[in-house]
């Protein structure tokens, strides 16, 4: 199959980029037959990263699983600005983790910090594992804080939580590849997109040290709600401020123990 037949299959299946994934597929592909395997998944609606594997994140190779929440690339504005506020050797807490893509980021740019990461999905723990521990970072299992070792209590620094914030009767809205192919556990927020950072918020004082850092995405329209959500749950303890960027379409919200 050529570049260009492989080009035409995707833009056909409305594929954006179609270049740019039909180069990835190239260098994935040991052979025609599993190129064409692979083109046809894609043309079907399944994510490019679940097909080759692996996704980009702020320069890293990302291993990413099937059924994993793929690393949005706007997500690389929280977790910059996380490595920002962080010094050399800070404890760092990456919730909610995923592929472990923030955890990652955060052992190779934060000199000596000390990374832990938790999600209650077993695939993306195991997905995690192979992306955090072998750059000297820790992986759990379970629902938020509830695996993180106790001693962490009172000595975060920075807590990146990327927690799902779709309001609950807008998943449908979603495009297919996330609607059809990541767990909704990972995108479902609640009735207002807000129940998991609720839960986030309310325990995560207990666990930042003075001055630590809570770090959330969020979505513009929610933003302010999410601002004052942090604030008042966490009785308040953290005093919110929300941050934007135009180039990478993102709202961050970081609140900061007092």
């Amino acid at each position: 199959m050529s570049d260009a037949s492989v080009i035409e299959r995707l833009r056909a299946a409305g594929c954006v980029f179609a270049e740019e994934e039909a180069e990835m597929l190239l260098a994935a592909a040991s052979g025609a037959a599993e190129l064409d395997l692979m083109v046809e998944r894609r043309a079907a609606g399944l994510p490019l990263e679940h097909i080759v594997g692996w996704a980009e994140f702020d320069g890293l190779r990302i291993e990413v699983d099937g059924g994993v929440f793929v690393p949005r690339r706007r997500t690389e504005f929280l977790v910059g600005h996380a490595v920002e506020l962080a010094r050399p050797g800070a404890v760092c807490v990456d919730l909610c983790c995923g592929s472990g893509a923030a955890g990652a980021v955060l052992r190779e740019r934060v000199r000596g910090a000390e990374v832990h990461a938790s999600d209650i999905e077993p695939a993306a723990v195991r997905c995690a594992r192979r992306n955090v521990e072998p750059r000297g970072g820790r992986v759990y299992e379970g629902d938020l804080f509830a695996p993180l070792p106790a001693e962490l209590r009172g000595r975060v620094e920075i807590l990146v939580a990327n927690v799902p914030y779709v309001p609950t009767e807008e998943i449908g809205l979603l495009p297919p590849e996330a609607r059809d192919h990541e767990p909704h556990v990972t995108l479902d927020g609640g009735p207002d997109g807000l129940d998991v950072l609720r839960r986030v918020a309310a325990e995560a004082p207990e666990w930042l040290a003075p001055g630590g850092h809570l770090l959330v995405e969020t979505s513009e329209r929610q933003a302010e709600l999410a601002a004052e959500t942090v604030r008042k749950v966490s009785g308040d303890l953290l005093v919110p401020e929300v941050i934007t960027s135009e180039e990478w379409w993102a709202t961050v919200v970081v609140a900061t123990r007092r």
